[in-house]
């Protein structure tokens, strides 16, 4: 558990930067003095694994998430197409197959949008569900069509249902990518400025360029055209799909044989917009099923879940980027996909030895007790989801069964062997509000009502500080976020309450007054208007609490 966090009562920001503390800064002179009557004022929160254009693109879509029957599917694409011009892809996001009783079906969605391609996407990501005029265009049904390897094309009695699982998904994004520039700067600008409302000041775009995720081959463009427009409000940290990524010719002395073109990896950009790891899907989804674990589910068929490429084919991968200088972040859900990654970082650096990497396992869903000591001593930083637990708990909890249930998104046994555990949400597919990701992360509790394995719960410092700190250190950049002191950038938000003022259920309630970037808001100018301030020489006059977190 984290010690509680010094704190300072005034704070001095100059050209972004936070000059000073308390003492320091009292005495001298001050353009505007802001009094925060009392305000909490923390740093700016990261959020380690969220998926930015695709949740800037889904406020455009249909949401499917409050559907509780397909019939209510079936009637809200109905309605949603009433409004769609002629010929136009009616798009649905977030349904959740296990509340509706099952996945919508194409004849369904024929009947509910005639005419017209119909495209649902699950809430995971990891499938979707496509009605017959889609299914034609991809030549799934005259059989021309060749299921990606790693994907699955579902069928019954009377052939394809509609649902297309994991890289099947890419006979669906081949009819619609690559998506304009332009037009991806606007979603990632409408989702930055969700972002700066919860107090998030920077993210991690968890996989761009290709793959059934990437949205163009051109996707960093669209980042940077967003920041010149004005409309980024957060530090972004780009993953390159593994995908995106080819052999290069280099020089044998420089070790360099798989990235990108001129040679850019991990590290490359600027405090706004900056390439972090290579991101490599080795398995699935809880919630779908399809993530790989040693023994089978305890429902929908009873199987092990599934492997994107081979473990030799995806070891591969993890070695020749590691080799060639990147950082690696591996998409492992079930506990066998965390094998594989492990063993794969493992293998890296025993045949290069990189012991300033800091390669990542993004979800850790189902990680053994005998697992978790591998991950300390290789150095591997898990990267999961608390807030997971409320909104799919119960399910991933009667997938996996009780004997497993414990192994769910741990949190504090990692931290008990001196790892790092960041905040993130995965975003869309959970709700990405970091202060409901900390109520998670102290309370375990499902939107059941039941507590999965409080033992790994942790305090409201702990919570604070995987947000800020932790979040910080594993995107590489603790020496100019994450804290508050003198030197790092002027990133913080201020807030109604401190998370470890207010009851664990009350922590997520708790509400952002204003999000500052660099010294200039983001979000909440009216509440900071409204604020006691003078604009001429002065000195501060009547402080506010400011939380301080400190390495």
């Amino acid at each position: 558990m984290a010690d509680a966090a010094p704190t300072a009562r005034a704070m001095g920001v100059l050209h972004g930067r936070v000059v000073g503390l308390d003492d320091d800064i009292l005495h001298l002179p001050a353009h505007r003095t802001l009094d925060c009557a009392g305000a909490v004022v923390v740093p700016g929160f990261g959020d380690s694994h969220n998926h930015m254009a695709w949740f800037g693109q889904s406020l455009a879509e249909l949401d499917l998430s409050g559907c509780r029957t397909l019939d209510e599917a079936y009637d809200a694409v109905a309605k949603f197409a009433l409004d769609l011009p002629e010929g136009a892809w009616a798009v649905g996001s977030g349904y959740d197959d296990t509340a509706m009783g099952g996945h919508p079906h194409r004849s369904g969605l024929d009947k509910a949008a005639p005419g017209r391609p119909v495209w649902l996407k699950h809430r995971s990501g990891h499938m979707c569900t496509v009605n017959t005029e889609v299914l034609e265009r991809t030549g799934v049904l005259n059989g021309s069509a060749v299921t990606p390897e790693g994907g699955k094309v579902v069928r019954d009695s009377e052939g394809p249902t509609g649902l297309l699982e994991e890289q099947a998904q890419k006979l669906v994004t081949a009819l619609v990518v690559p998506y304009p520039v332009a037009d991806l700067a606007d979603a990632i600008g409408a989702a930055s400025a969700v972002y700066a409302s919860e107090g998030l000041t920077h993210v991690v775009e968890a996989g761009i360029g290709s793959g059934w995720i990437g949205r163009t081959p051109v996707e960093l463009a669209a980042y940077v055209e967003a920041r010149r427009r004005g409309l980024l409000k957060t530090r972004v940290q780009l993953m390159a799909a593994s995908d995106a990524l080819h052999p290069l010719q280099s020089h044998s002395a420089d070790g360099i044989t798989f990235g990108l073109d001129l040679g850019i990896a991990s590290g490359f950009g600027d405090d706004h917009v900056r390439l972090g790891a290579m991101k490599i899907f080795i398995d699935g989804s809880l919630i779908g099923r399809t993530a790989a674990v040693t023994e089978p589910f305890c429902d929908h068929g009873h199987g092990t879940g599934s492997f994107q490429l081979s473990p030799e084919e995806l070891t591969q991968r993890i070695l020749d980027a590691h080799c060639s200088g990147w950082n690696v972040a591996a998409h492992a859900i079930g506990d066998s996909a965390v094998d594989v990654a492990l063993d794969a970082f493992a293998a890296a650096q025993q045949k290069l030895p990189r012991p300033e990497a800091r390669h990542r396992v993004e979800h850790g869903g189902m990680v053994r007790p005998d697992q978790l000591s591998r991950f300390a001593s290789l150095g591997i930083t898990p990267v999961p989801q608390p807030h997971f637990l409320f909104e799919v708990g119960d399910t991933m909890a009667a997938a996996v069964g009780p004997e497993r249930t414990p192994w769910l998104y741990r949190h504090k046994s990692f931290l008990d062997l001196g790892i790092r555990v960041p905040g993130s949400s995965d975003r869309p597919v959970a709700s990405g509000a970091p202060l409901l990701g900390m109520q998670s992360m102290v309370t375990r509790r499902t939107s059941g009502g039941a507590t999965l394995s409080h033992q790994e719960c942790v305090d409201a410092g702990t919570a604070l500080r995987a947000y800020t700190v932790d979040a910080a250190w594993t995107a590489g950049e603790e020496d100019r976020r994450g804290t508050l002191e003198p030197g790092k950038l002027a990133d913080f938000v201020v807030l109604s309450a401190h998370p470890a003022d207010v009851p664990p259920d009350e922590i997520g309630r708790i509400n952002v007054l204003a999000t500052v970037l660099e010294g200039s808001c983001v979000f909440g100018q009216d509440y900071l208007d409204e604020l006691q301030t003078t604009h001429h020489t002065t000195t501060v006059q009547s402080p506010f609490h400011l939380e301080r977190q400190t390495d």
